[in-house]
């Protein structure tokens, strides 16, 4: 039996899902029609929301460069350096690429040994050193990014008991850098060294925020610019600010909560399969070992897999709720 046929078959279904769910992800001509509305409305009404929405659209536009493009964006190295930036590690890309290189060595030379089936263990190699350094780093970059979301509305406190007490907002920039730890203190550190070499504080939160990619940090990027725009206490506002973004925080917690039963049993029910696999490996090696070998089996542990990722893909978007 030749599997190259089936196997091709089940990685073309793929491939048709990935293209279904990509043209799903497409703007909706409808959202920006009524987009367009909206801007002709603001443009022409009276209302005074409307006008403060329409300098809103126009503080945000303003704060982005004509050059602007997303941080990461020019290549796959520039990609990968501001993702371990982002770790707050101090991680460079040689040492991530000579670490996946060296695991991937290293796992694919004992599958081989441990199996005696090379491809195996080539693919086991490919799998390990490509998957297992991106899932650290991913991992090093959530911890960093909540410890900069619980933070960060304590540093808006703290920038306004600074402005209410007189000082302006790049000596307040420099007090937060300086007594608050851990990835905020860092940020802020890095926006007052751009500014004390002379760039200014657009560019520099500009910069940051960039690099950041976090909602919550461009909240504060557009509220410094709409207050440049419109004028009023900046302080009052960032008071306000630092209270919506603890409400949101309170609302992510509520609903991890609610959707914890949920995520550990799609935990369970997708570790089973490898669980007994593992098991059965232990007890009984040559039998499990038949399907690296028969090719039956093969096609079937692919459909298997194939439908198991398909599953935990559904049940992960089910409890993925953007706030």
């Amino acid at each position: 039996m030749n599997a190259l046929p089936l196997i091709v078959v089940v990685f073309g279904v793929l491939a048709l899902f990935g293209i279904g769910y990509a043209l799903f992800l497409g703007p909706s001509p409808a959202k920006e029609s009524q987009r367009r509305l909206q801007a002709v409305r603001f443009r022409h009404s009276e209302s005074a929301s409307d006008k403060m929405e329409a300098q809103y659209r126009k503080a945000v536009a303003a704060r982005k460069p004509t050059t602007y493009r997303i941080a990461g964006s020019a290549s796959r190295s520039e990609a990968l350096a501001l993702r371990l930036h982002r770790t707050g590690k101090g991680w460079t890309l040689t040492q991530y690429v000579y670490a996946s290189i060296g695991l991937g060595i290293a796992v694919m030379a004992l599958a081989t040994l441990k199996t005696g089936a090379p491809l195996l263990g080539l693919g086991a190699g490919i799998l390990v050193g490509a998957g297992l350094p991106h899932m650290i780093v991913n991992r090093a970059i959530n911890k960093r990014t909540n410890a900069f979301v619980t933070r960060f509305p304590d540093a808006l406190e703290l920038l306004v008991r600074g402005l209410r007490s007189g000082l302006p907002i790049s000596e307040t920039l420099t007090v937060v850098a300086n007594e608050l730890p851990g990835p905020v203190g860092e940020e802020f550190k890095l926006v007052t060294d751009r500014i004390k070499v002379g760039r200014t504080m657009d560019e520099a939160m500009q910069e940051t925020g960039d690099r950041l990619d976090l909602p919550e940090f461009n909240f504060f990027c557009i509220t410094l610019a709409i207050q440049r725009e419109t004028g009023g206490n900046l302080a009052e506002t960032l008071a306000n600010l630092a209270d919506v973004l603890r409400k949101r925080a309170q609302m992510k917690l509520k609903i991890k909560a609610m959707s914890s039963e949920s995520k550990a049993s799609a935990y369970i029910i997708g570790s089973l399969p490898f669980i007994v696999f593992a098991l059965i490996y232990w007890i009984n090696p040559a039998y499990m070992l038949k399907f690296f070998t028969d090719e039956r089996l093969i096609v079937i542990g692919l459909g298997g897999m194939v439908w198991l990722s398909l599953g935990g893909f559904i049940m992960a978007k089910m409890v993925n709720f953007e706030i």
